[in-house]
């Protein structure tokens, strides 16, 4: 077929008959019903079973999805990856089904959602376009749902997040009406309507403003990260990741590196970002290829390659490359709900090395990267060490106390309630108090951080009426394009330019010396990126000025952790809830603000409830309980903290509520075993070798006694396995050469090192004896499981940070 189909009849048969065939499979729709659901399963299954890509988004507007429906994808449909939108009281409205297979694409949109009276009976119109009258169109349909599926606003549908759904669900219904709740909320929509988002223009890169190239000599910062690059790869380490503040340049030192490889693969989650790092590659290597990957372009034989993770990871664009096609792959820093694609990706190719790079400064703030990067961080700067370094300019950091009540405001998840949060924040006397501040402290050039396009443009409105000269950064913006804004600004004819995410990455403005936050801070990462938008070196820019106004909004007192770089008390807190900061640099508040600060932090433990908070979002992320290593590599949180507050990872979730009636039990009978192992010193890996020895017997014979003589091969086994275990641990002293294997000298090795030394320091619960080392637990049948699993997790948490910790030291 190729021409246009109108479907107003029977659209559930055009999808069955599009499935049958289609390797790729994208819906996108409102929401979802169990009869929807059941009326397409089938046709859904047999296409998983043969391999195809299945995701569907929906969403969670006035309630209207059903949670069976969601159960019934999750439980039937497990090969397909589901997310739902959180819409906040915002409209979401989509319908579209996407089909691809080998011959063809089809894009299908209209009225339809996922019910079986859309798909069958009902009143319904839909338009149906083969990629063959208008392959441009499709491509442009994959980018959208690209969009959406990846948008921060979703979360995964999995058992967890569907029981969370099921209790907002259960609370909506049973006191809203939701055919009044609909109409009403219609009503509003088309009387206060607002631009589209602000991701079309993030997503449209800017030709018109070109920064100044930069030299093609490193920079310092640069060549101190190459040169822990160099030393990576004589480890023999196959990926590693470099952390470099905002400003340093990362994408540059990555082309550096790359130009020691022939075939080069850069992937990152924005258009803009591939633009920019094509050019800045091109810069460093002009002779060479460079071509895009992504919904507008497949110039897939470029010998440097910067693809759009989404794109790159569709099932037939991902099968046309070998997976030797590329030497070197570069990750850009990522959204953690693309980290799937991301490791499809990766699952496909080989490359000889893997090299990761970020700008947040602080490793729980990007565990994405981190965890694929296997926990290898090859160099890392810390944009206060870069101001000390005098490679980026000093701040003047302003906390303004803001008197608005946060408190009341519904919360959800990651996020506040758009039109509540609205409600408070366009008021004309905080406008006021927001101009007041900002012509106190201000300088020359000023981006303004907000929340949402309508504060945006509201306190532009303001401003502008107020004298200065302010535009509103969106896709609806009238006086000025994207491009004319961001010169009019650099330029001095613009005093602000207030925005939302927009200058979180990618671009750059380094004669900007002000950032004004009127937003609630509710990421470390984002809020880390946007300072690093005033802190690069321009002509005639002393410093640069943050004024930040501080209210009682969630984590108001734990963002300021991206300014401190002092080591923790023994106790994990700070001194101060102000930060300590070099001497050229500045911090200070309103005192209203500082007793905010004190208050919040003497009425929780911040850090705590960061852990708690963390580990809701990764159980809520993964669908179940996370392990201990899995919280430490993908938590947006410090994972020694658990040991600090709660003894062991097991003590932590039973200080949460995190356990079972039986779990309970088995914690209270052997809390004094985890707590040995999670606290058991270990100035080497030892110890937890011959436990992992131990757990490697199985469930029901890792407690019978050994002797060094038997753990021995699996000893010497684990250390040289990989190469930077070997050099920690099994190296001599005297010559750093490795140590050979003889079964008798790593016997006696082990029965000095962890058997008898453990032994001595356990309280009595291992001993070693008549050369038979043994755990000293008398554990009832039903509690064997329970035990050996928690037993496991510290054992292999404690490994991983151990080698880990190991390789920053080197």
């Amino acid at each position: 077929m190729t021409k246009l189909q109108l479907i107003t009849e029977n659209f559930v048969e055009t999808i069955i008959k599009l499935a049958e065939e289609a390797g790729e499979i994208y819906i996108l729709t409102s929401f979802v019903m169990k009869s929807g659901v059941k009326r397409i399963l089938p046709a859904l299954q047999l296409a998983a079973s043969r391999g195809a890509d299945i995701k569907i988004c929906t969403g969670d507007y006035l309630s209207i999805t059903q949670p069976e429906a969601l159960q019934l994808l999750a439980t039937e449909l497990p090969e397909a990856e589901v997310r739902m939108w959180q819409s906040g009281g915002k409209s979401f409205h989509p319908k579209a089904y996407l089909f691809r297979s080998k011959q063809d694409g089809h894009l299908i949109v209209g009225s339809s959602n996922l019910s079986l009276s859309a798909l069958t009976g009902g009143v319904e119109w839909n338009l149906h376009a083969p990629s063959a009258l208008d392959e441009e169109i499709f491509e442009k349909g994959l980018f959208e749902f690209e969009k959406v599926f990846y948008h921060d606003y979703t979360i995964p549908v999995n058992l967890e997040t569907i029981r969370q759904y099921q209790e907002a669900y259960d609370h909506f219904h049973k006191s809203q009406s939701i055919m009044r709740t609909f109409t009403e909320a219609e009503e509003t929509e088309m009387m206060f309507s607002e631009p589209s988002d602000q991701a079309q223009i993030v997503n449209d890169p800017s030709e018109a403003y070109t920064i100044k190239l930069e030299q093609l000599i490193p920079r310092p910062a640069q060549q101190e990260a190459l040169q822990a690059l160099e030393d990576t790869l004589e480890e023999e380490y196959d990926r590693a990741l470099v952390v470099m503040a905002t400003g340093l340049g990362k994408t540059y030192l990555a082309a550096f590196f790359a130009q020691r490889f022939n075939r080069v693969l850069f992937i990152a989650h924005q258009k803009e970002l591939l633009v920019q790092a094509r050019k800045s590659f091109l810069h460093v290597m002009p002779e060479r290829t460079a071509g895009l990957f992504n919904a507008d372009f497949k110039e897939r034989e470029s010998e440097m390659l910067f693809a759009s993770v989404f794109t790159l990871g569709l099932k037939q664009n991902l099968g046309g490359f070998d997976p030797n096609d590329f030497d070197l792959i570069i990750i850009d820093e990522f959204h953690h709900a693309a980290a799937k694609s991301y490791q499809s990706i990766l699952n496909h190719f080989k490359p000889k090395f893997l090299l990761g790079i970020t700008a947040t400064p602080d490793r729980m703030d990007n565990k994405d990267v981190y965890s694929i990067c296997g926990g290898n961080t090859a160099y890392r700067i810390h944009f206060i060490e870069a101001i000390q370094k005098q490679w980026l300019v000093p701040f003047m950091y302003y906390g303004v106390y803001d008197d608005t009540d946060y408190s009341a405001l519904t919360w959800l998840g990651t996020r506040y309630d758009e039109e509540e949060l609205l409600q408070v924040q366009l008021r004309g006397e905080m406008a006021e108090k927001i101009e007041t501040a900002w012509n106190k402290y201000r300088q020359t050039r000023t981006i303004g951080f907000c929340s949402s396009i309508k504060q945006a443009a509201f306190l532009s409105s303001y401003f502008n009426n107020k004298g200065w000269r302010t535009v509103a950064m969106h896709s609806k913006m009238k006086g000025y394009s994207r491009e004319e804004a961001i010169k009019a600004l650099d330029s001095g004819e613009l005093d602000i330019i207030f925005t939302v995410d927009l200058f979180n990455e990618g671009v750059d403005i380094p004669s900007v010396d002000t950032l004004l936050f009127v937003r609630p801070t509710q990421s470390l990462t984002v809020f880390t990126q946007q300072i690093g938008r005033g802190l690069r070196i321009a002509e005639g820019k002393p410093h640069c000025v943050i004024i930040d106004l501080i209210g009682n909004y969630r984590n108001a007192d734990i963002k300021l952790q991206v300014f401190d770089t002092r080591e923790k008390e023994k106790d994990g807190k700070r001194q101060t809830v102000v930060p300590a900061v070099p001497e050229n640099c500045r911090i200070e508040f309103d005192l209203a603000a500082i007793e905010l600060l004190k208050e919040m932090n003497r009425k929780r433990s911040p850090r705590k409830e960061q852990l708690r908070y963390a580990y809701e979002n990764l159980k809520l992320e993964l669908g179940r309980r996370p392990t201990y290593l899995e919280f430490h590599l993908n938590a947006n949180a410090d994972s020694k903290t658990i040991k600090e507050y709660y003894g062991s990872y097991p003590g932590f979730l039973q200080g949460i509520d995190g356990l079972s009636d039986k779990e309970e039990e088995v914690f209270s009978q052997y809390k004094d075993w985890f707590q040995e192992v999670e606290r058991t010193v270990m100035t080497k890996s030892y110890k937890m070798v011959v436990l992992l020895y131990l757990l490697s017997k199985g469930s029901n014979k890792w407690l019978e006694p050994v002797t060094p003589e038997e753990a021995a091969p699996f000893f010497h086994n684990y250390l040289t396995s990989k190469e930077y275990r070997k050099n920690k641990d099994l190296a001599d002293k005297q010559s750093s050469r490795l140590i050979e294997y003889d079964e008798r000298k790593m016997a006696a090795l082990i029965a000095k090192m962890p058997m008898t030394k453990w032994s001595g320091s356990s309280n009595g619960l291992v001993s070693f004896e008549g050369n038979q080392f043994k755990i000293q637990l008398n554990v009832e049948k039903e509690d064997e499981e329970i035990l050996f699993e928690w037993t496991k997790q510290i054992c292999e948490y404690r490994l991983h940070w151990y080698f880990e910790r190991k390789g920053k030291d080197q």
